[in-house]
C-alpha cells in the first residue's frame, strides 16, 4: 500500500490506460478522482469493467472514489474539479493527464494534410487539457510542498511515422513533452516532481476494435517491435507506479518510454 493515504485525479479514467492507471493507483493505497469526457466510452468500445463505471470498480476495491465528466479543455472545468477534488477527498497528491489520443482520422494526418479545425482538435484534447489541468494543481501541490505530476506523451512525439503519418497528433504529444520539463524545472524547488510517459501502440480496447480499418496495432506487426508484443494499460500504469512513489523520488523531468522499444526501428 504504497500510496495509502494519498489521493490522485486521473484524467481520460473512463477506460483504457486512464483506466488502468486508477485502478492500479487504488490498489496501492490511494483514492482516486476519474475524470473523463464521457464516462460511456468503455461500452461504446467493448471494454468488460468490474462494475458499472471505474468510480465505482474503485469504490468496490475499498478507496473512496469522485467521477468528474468534464470537457477539461473548456474554461474553469480543470479549476472546478480539483476544487471539487479537495472538497471531498481532501487534498491532492498526484495528477496523471492521460486524457486525449489520435481521435481525428489518420487518412488525413500528414503534415499537407491536415485541417486547421483538426489541429486544432488534437491540440485541444492532448495539450490544453494537460495545461488546464497542471495550472489548476499547482497551487495547490505548492501549498503542501509535495506532490506528483505524471503526463501521457506518446512514442510518436519521438519518432515519425511511414509518409509523415500521425503528423498533428506527434506535435501535440511532443508539446506534451516539453511542456512538462518545464514544469518540473518551475515546481522542483516546491518538492513538486514531473514527468512523462510515452507509450507506444498499446493493445487497449479501442486499438482491438479499430486496429484494422485505421492501421494502427495490426496483429501482424506486432514482430517489429524488439519485445515482440504490443503494450497493455498495465504496462503503462506499472511505469506510472514508478512514477508516483518513493522509487522515483529523485527524477524529474523525463520521458520514459513505455513502447517494448519500437522506438528503436525505424518508420
Amino acid at each position: 500500500m504504497k500510496l495509502n493515504g494519498k489521493v490522485a485525479i486521473v484524467t481520460g479514467a473512463a477506460r483504457g490506460i486512464g483506466r488502468a492507471i486508477a485502478l492500479h493507483l487504488a490498489g496501492l493505497g490511494a483514492d482516486v478522482l476519474a475524470a473523463d469526457a464521457d464516462f460511456a466510452a468503455a461500452t461504446r468500445f467493448g471494454e468488460v469493467l468490474g462494475a458499472e463505471s471505474v468510480g465505482r470498480e474503485i469504490v468496490q476495491m475499498g478507496r473512496r472514489s469522485v467521477e468528474v465528466e468534464a470537457d477539461l479543455a473548456a474554461p474553469g472545468a480543470a479549476e472546478a474539479m480539483v476544487a471539487r477534488c479537495g472538497a471531498e477527498l481532501g487534498r491532492l497528491d498526484i495528477l496523471v493527464n492521460n486524457a486525449g489520443g489520435l481521435i481525428t482520422p489518420i487518412e488525413r494526418s500528414r503534415p499537407s494534410q491536415m485541417s486547421d479545425e483538426e489541429m486544432r482538435t488534437l491540440f485541444d484534447a492532448n495539450v490544453l487539457t494537460m495545461v488546464h489541468c497542471c495550472r489548476a494543481a499547482a497551487p495547490v501541490m505548492t501549498r503542501q510542498e509535495s506532490g506528483c505530476i505524471v503526463n501521457v506523451s506518446s512514442a510518436a512525439a519521438r519518432t515519425t511515422a511511414a509518409r509523415g503519418a500521425m503528423a498533428g497528433y506527434g506535435a501535440a504529444k511532443a508539446a506534451v513533452t516539453h511542456f512538462t520539463r518545464s514544469l518540473a524545472a518551475e515546481l522542483g524547488p516546491h518538492g513538486i516532481r514531473a514527468n512523462c510517459i510515452a507509450p507506444g501502440v498499446i493493445w487497449s480496447s479501442r486499438v482491438k476494435v479499430q486496429s484494422e480499418a485505421r492501421g494502427i496495432g495490426r496483429e501482424s506487426e506486432s514482430g517489429h517491435i524488439p519485445l515482440g508484443r504490443y503494450g497493455t494499460p498495465e504496462d503503462c500504469a506499472l511505469v506510472v507506479e514508478f512514477l508516483v512513489t518513493d522509487l522515483s523520488r529523485y527524477v524529474t523531468g523525463q520521458c520514459i518510454s513505455v513502447c517494448g522499444g519500437s522506438v528503436l526501428a525505424a518508420a
